[in-house]
């Protein structure tokens, strides 16, 4: 009874959390998708030219993306809503499962008591309660390469790849992760990734060549059309340095900092190659870390790192601390008290939280180790 009254009582809070977050965000990115593929499939205008009414957002996505997302043209709005807001959550779960679930079963925990902790904590964090009020489709895109890595790539699949190609063509930030398969030298799953991300968009092309022109040669290019570098809500190395009274370097010491970023990345995975989740976790930070762009709702791929932190309670509690730590300041909104505070210095140590601990697990997120290796192979046995 203790137990369902727990769970009740966790799912209310959660709830609660993102009805805040919907009434703030009004699911801003459904309405920007469900108006571009409404101008582009029914009206017969330029995807790219569209741009919601009041606003200069418009459609930042490649062509295939719209092909995918082009049944929205005999939905409504309302339905929309429901059905983004349902994919996160079941995403979510299923993220949950194959990350948490080895864990849950290790130690023996009641597993549906467990799980719908771990499910209400994750829905709580921030960017996860972001990404359903913003109607975004950041889990079903973590999700895509998760399931590619878990079920896939670590079991040895022969289609190990396609889940990555899949998501890099719907939004080119996965495309890291075609990186990490060169850097670990899984060639076949390279070659898969890189062969489906291509096919599939070539096909997009042959469909659309107009938007694909468009988008490959001007679309892409022009960051007017995904906000200012400089909101608090980009919390990437170059929103950080965005934010900074240095803009006549700003580029190069950008550039200087992703060089770093990648070479401790690719340290790190490759001296960890058979971790495959722990790959999946370095990743997802690095393809935070280094994108001009990442709100927080993007943050969503820290998710990994985060439960590879906390799965470490019994022993290195110095990385159960860091991911706990992370998990509370992340999921508390308190980034957003220096959205109109002074900038530096205040602003650069509260207004950059997302970059802080993103760094941090980069450097300190278990990887390789006994335990690691532990969950790595309860994972392939069970997943």
């Amino acid at each position: 009874m203790k137990r369902k009254a727990m769970v009740i009582g966790l799912a209310s809070i959660t709830v609660g959390l993102v009805v805040i977050a919907v009434f703030r965000n009004s699911y801003f990115d459904s309405r920007v998708y469900h108006g571009a593929i409404v101008y582009w499939f029914r009206d017969g205008g330029m995807v790219y030219d569209f741009l919601r009414p009041g606003t200069p957002y418009g459609f930042t996505y490649p062509p295939f993306a719209g092909l995918v997302m082009s049944p929205m043209t005999v939905l409504p709005l309302l339905m929309v809503m429901i059905l983004a807001t349902i994919g996160t959550v079941v995403t979510t779960a299923l993220l949950v499962w194959w990350l948490a679930g080895p864990l849950i079963r290790r130690h023996g925990w009641p597993v549906r008591f467990a799980f719908a902790i771990a499910l209400c904590l994750t829905i709580a964090f921030e960017p996860v309660r972001e990404t359903i009020s913003f109607g975004q489709v950041n889990t079903l895109l973590l999700a895509l390469v998760a399931g590619d890595m878990i079920l896939g790539l670590d079991k040895g699949r022969k289609w190990a790849g396609v889940g990555i190609g899949l998501a890099t063509a719907i939004k080119l930030t996965p495309g890291v992760f075609i990186l990490y398969l060169l850097v670990t030298r899984r060639w076949r799953a390279l070659g898969t990734a890189i062969g489906t991300a291509t096919g599939v968009t070539l096909l997009a092309g042959a469909i659309f060549p107009d938007e694909s022109r468009e988008f490959w040669t001007s679309a892409l290019w022009d960051t007017n059309r995904v906000g200012l570098l400089h909101y608090l809500s980009n919390q990437s190395e170059r929103g950080m340095l965005a934010r900074l009274p240095i803009e006549e370097i700003e580029s190069r010491v950008w550039l200087v900092l992703v060089l770093a970023t990648l070479a401790v990345w690719a340290w790190r995975v490759a001296k960890a190659r058979e971790d495959v989740i722990g790959g999946l976790a370095l990743t997802g930070l690095l393809s935070c870390l280094i994108s001009p762009v990442t709100w927080i709702h993007h943050c969503v791929w820290l998710i990994p790192a985060l439960i590879r932190c906390l799965s470490y309670f019994e022993e290195h509690r110095s990385r159960f601390y860091l991911g706990a730590a992370a998990y509370v300041v992340m999921t508390s909104h308190v980034t957003w008290l220096w959205d109109k505070a002074p900038r530096p210095p205040l602003m650069f140590l509260g207004g950059n939280v997302y970059v802080w601990f993103s760094l941090a697990l980069l450097l300190w997120t278990p990887v390789g180790t006994r335990r690691s290796s532990d969950v790595h192979e309860k994972v392939k046995i069970t997943a």
